[in-house]
């Protein structure tokens, strides 16, 4: 069959951008459209709050395809703050996210001169983005109506432009759907893939003690930006006031990285202050907000209670602010009781803050239903 006008009034062609993630599920999809002599431009992206395995670069050199790498902007971060279609279980914007990557590899699309857009994705593996209802959502509003295509899925699903343009032979496609892996494990064995990639561990947005912190944050009418969302990612958290929070490193690398954060912290106000042991091992700290005497004794207090070799004794505790240091003598460990009454929890909260809807958004109240 001859290629029929397909994308941006364009004919098809047989060149395709494939957002990739070294996972499995991309790997299959990829392969299964080389079989089919479908020349694809791999497209990872990289994002603050990712946590999976950067396989990339593997990826790339295992199924010999060209890849380019792109980093979310900090317009990501206002999907976070207000998102169209919700959050999941903690603050992760699934639906918003997949458009936000959708939108990127349209456009990457448009600049390579290739007619579609490949993923991995499977029907029902992911309840909050992968869905029939979703899929519909992120093709219309990422402007990729009809050219997304599924491999692993696509027989469940309606033909892409590709499909009926007869670019790509539907035959020769799959109906996987649901979370288990049993089929593309067999379909991997088939390609001979002995190493199979392990399955992200996900977002960190759907942690319960990142959802809290950002929660937190965002319940003060305060935004999310590069240098919250790093601070975000470390230590322990404190509510000390309700305009001060600190936060308290666990290990050698987190004292290192809040260190960076004070250095970083440019001409937020007020500007945060460092909090480093001076007679005693223990973990630096870092106030967010208005570093009175009063707060300053109570994160005092907590680097003791973490602290080793500290005795019971008063402490010397070295407080960076405004270009200089002060002395600050703490007298003593604030106690468990205390920290856990200040401290923004790793556990799941019910209920409490929801974001905002953007104006003329549309809300899937399916994405709040039955979530926790």
């Amino acid at each position: 069959m001859a290629a029929q006008p397909g994308a941006f009034g364009e004919r098809m062609n047989r060149k395709a951008v494939a957002l990739v993630s070294g996972g499995i599920d991309s790997i299959l999809s990829i392969r299964l459209l080389q079989d089919q002599g479908i020349e694809i431009h791999g497209l990872n992206l990289k994002g603050t709050f990712n946590c999976c395995k950067d396989d990339a670069a593997r990826t790339s050199a295992m199924l010999g395809i060209p890849m380019t790498i792109l980093t979310e902007g900090p317009e990501y971060l206002q999907l976070i703050e207000r998102p169209r279609y919700g959050w999941g279980h903690g603050v992760n914007p699934c639906t918003d996210c997949r458009i936000y990557m959708f939108d990127l590899a349209r456009k990457f699309m448009e600049q390579i001169g290739a007619s579609f857009v490949v993923s991995g994705e499977v029907l029902g593996q992911r309840p909050n983005s992968q869905r029939r209802d979703c899929f519909v959502s992120i093709e219309r509003d990422s402007g990729l109506q009809g050219l997304i295509l599924r491999p692993l899925s696509a027989k469940l699903l309606p033909p892409t432009k590709p499909e009926t343009a007869g670019i790509v032979d539907r035959a020769k496609l799959y109906a996987i759907s649901g979370r288990s892996r049993k089929p593309q494990m067999e379909l991997a064995a088939r390609y001979g893939i002995g190493e199979i990639p392990t399955p992200s561990t996900g977002c960190m947005l759907t942690e319960d003690a990142m959802a809290n912190r950002i929660k937190d944050h965002l319940s003060r009418g305060e935004h999310l930006d590069p240098w919250i969302a790093e601070s975000v990612k470390i230590g322990r958290h404190f509510r000390i006031t309700e305009d001060t929070k600190a936060i308290v490193g666990r290990n050698e690398l987190e004292n290192m990285r809040l260190r960076e954060l004070f250095d970083t912290a440019g001409g937020r106000g007020p500007a945060p202050a460092f909090l480093h042991p001076g007679d005693f091992r223990g973990p630096d700290a870092l106030v967010l907000g208005e570093a009175t005497p009063d707060v300053l004794e109570t994160v005092g207090g907590m680097m003791l209670r973490y602290g080793k070799e500290t005795s019971g004794e008063s402490r010397a505790v070295e407080v960076h602010r405004g270009g200089g240091v002060e002395r600050l003598t703490v007298s003593y460990a604030l106690d468990d009781d205390a920290i856990a009454a200040l401290r923004i929890p790793d556990t799941h909260i019910t209920g409490g803050y929801r974001p905002a809807r953007p104006a003329g958004g549309r809300a899937d109240k399916s994405l709040h239903e039955g979530a926790p």
